[in-house]
């Protein structure tokens, strides 16, 4: 069975690698996932995952992301096949510093 949308068009958050001309440096930037949710099937998800998103934003890592993000991040949910249950991912666009910087401290958890 398909699973189709109606709205094709209205995803315009994630955007390509960019490298850009900084000084005398090229600085890279690209979208990372800096957190994952997975959610039960409930009734209403948005509406629970939005407390575990705020508890998030207001850690160190979090409040790492929300001042390095070059734009500010936004959350995408998916079906979660493994638990029938929902899957949230955090994503931010993050220069190569502020990237490596992250994962090194915050990465894997």
């Amino acid at each position: 069975m398909a699973i189709t949308s109606t709205y094709p068009d209205e995803y315009k958050h994630w955007q390509p690698e960019r490298t850009e001309i900084i000084g005398d440096r090229a600085v890279t930037f690209r979208d990372v996932c800096v957190h994952q949710i997975r959610m039960g099937d409930i009734e209403d998800p948005d509406l629970f995952v939005a407390d575990l998103i705020w508890k998030w934003q207001e850690s160190d890592a979090g409040k790492f992301i929300m001042e390095h993000a070059v734009e500010k991040p936004y959350w995408t949910r998916q079906a979660d096949i493994s638990s029938y249950g929902h899957l949230y991912r955090i994503m931010a666009r993050l220069s190569d510093q502020n990237q490596t910087f992250w994962k090194l401290k915050w990465g894997n958890k």
